[in-house]
């Protein structure tokens, strides 16, 4: 089991853009750093345009599988030159860390910084808006393509280059099994008990497993 990667590329959205049918300010749009200090909310000047659904100790970064892409531009080739890394809105790039490879309440030790995975970060119909195709969401969704949030456990500073060292890993879960059990249309009463066991989870979606749970019971 590989159990270290390397920071490729860091992102941070600096101002707002407008974005979709009525021009709400996003920020979606990333750019390119070499390095970041990190915060209990996140990367200390990245923007979050709306605080409803993004941002917050629970959604403090953001990281997206860079392998995810080579999917998206396969079955939207019109698209290809814009599936690179940043462009899904992530704060975090590494090869190898993927739905499968990473696991719910994973814990990582990024530069100076500790982090632990929180919960999947939900597809909105901003991507949709940002490369104006309506089928994005639903096809994200559909291969559990979603990316993953961190909460913060300890701040510091991270550049591209670091190590990303996984030091504990609390539940036998990945982030594709999680979105899958979620995601089923009859889901085992097993299955969802493993996930309602597992440390670490946000309390939005342990929020949405304890329903699932009471519904099967």
């Amino acid at each position: 089991m590989q159990t270290t990667w390397t920071v490729e590329h860091l992102f941070a959205a600096s101002h707002t853009k407008p974005l979709g049918r009525y021009q709400n300010p996003s920020g979606i749009w990333k750019t390119s750093v070499e390095w970041v200090t990190v915060n209990k909310l996140g990367i200390v000047g990245d923007i979050q345009a709306d605080r409803r659904y993004h941002g917050g100790v629970e959604k403090a970064l953001h990281q997206y599988a860079v392998e995810n892409y080579a999917l998206l531009a396969k079955h939207y080739p019109q698209l290809a030159d814009q599936w690179i890394a940043g462009s899904l809105g992530e704060n975090l790039s590494a090869s190898g860390m993927t739905e499968q490879t990473v696991y719910i309440g994973d814990i990582f030790r990024v530069g100076g910084i500790t982090i632990q995975v929180s919960e999947p970060r939900e597809p909105c119909s901003k991507i949709n808006s940002k490369f104006a195709d309506k089928t994005l969401v639903k096809f994200i969704a559909k291969h559990y393509i979603y990316g993953w949030y961190y909460r913060v456990l300890e701040e510091g500073r991270v550049q591209v280059g670091d190590s990303i060292t996984l030091l504990e890993r609390p539940n036998l879960v990945s982030m594709q099994s999680f979105l899958q059990t979620i995601n089923a249309e009859q889901p085992s009463l097993e299955a969802v008990e493993k996930l309602a066991a597992c440390e670490g989870v946000s309390q939005q979606w342990q929020k949405q497993v304890l329903k699932m749970l009471n519904v099967l019971r």
